[in-house]
């Protein structure tokens, strides 16, 4: 066994990530036994941007942030993967490197394939390379949404349009409200939605105001969902 978690839940994290969604009993069992189990801190990366890729990731628990440098030297918060989701997974397929870094933000664990064992799986099982494109599919859909929002909406939409992913994503129901589980910085918040600090600051501070969140230096909690769906899909008051 790779982990202290049972089968049946390493199953229903895996079957959560699109790559081994629909494998059979015998192909989730070939699969689990090629990987191994890795550790990782806040603050500590899976892998670095530039770096050759090696090997894709699987979240099991905790939460890690994809960011990129770029040329400029300018950092940017691209997204959150929690437990289910895969990391590296397109750039190993294709023996590429990695164009960002994955930095855990909680402390958690995640299951390692290395590029060796991702070959051999995809060669053995066509349903993993079916699923490898739709994969792909899925990222470039997510690509294509996020410049579409950075071209043609305002701010405040994108602001709450990231929130609710991140709800739905990592949100834990409270007393209070749904809770981002996970630290968001306001610093992340606007470089994952292309504008500044003192943007979002200002976002965050109205919307506090206004009774739709409540919002500490890395702590989201989301009051009124409603109300946020309404900014996000601009829809009348």
């Amino acid at each position: 066994m790779v982990t202290d978690r049972s089968d049946a839940e390493l199953k229903r994290i895996l079957d959560d990530a699109v790559l081994f969604r629909g494998l059979t009993a015998s192909e989730f069992e070939a699969s689990l036994a090629l990987a191994r189990p890795v550790s990782f801190r806040r603050g500590e990366f899976l892998f670095h941007q530039g770096e050759r890729a090696t090997a894709f990731y699987v979240i099991v628990e905790g939460q890690v942030r994809l960011v990129q440098l770029t040329a400029e030297g300018h950092q940017m918060t691209i997204r959150y993967v929690g437990p289910g989701g895969s990391v590296g997974v397109i750039v190993v397929l294709i023996e590429s490197t990695y164009p960002l870094a994955a930095e855990g933000v909680a402390p958690g664990r995640a299951l390692r394939w290395d590029a060796t064992a991702a070959a051999d799986l995809l060669q053995r099982f066509p349903r993993l390379a079916l699923n490898g494109l739709q994969l792909v599919a899925g990222r470039f859909r997510h690509v294509q949404r996020r410049y579409q929002e950075l071209a043609t909406e305002r701010v405040e939409r994108r602001v709450a349009r990231a929130l609710l992913r991140l709800a739905r994503q990592t949100g834990r129901r409270t007393a209070a409200g749904v809770l981002l589980d996970l630290p968001l910085s306001r610093q992340d918040l606007g470089e994952m939605t292309g504008t500044t600090l003192y943007t979002v600051s200002r976002i965050l501070s109205a919307w506090e105001e206004d009774g739709l969140i409540q919002a500490k230096r890395e702590q989201v909690i989301i009051v009124d969902t409603h109300g946020l769906v309404v900014i996000a899909e601009d829809l009348p008051e």
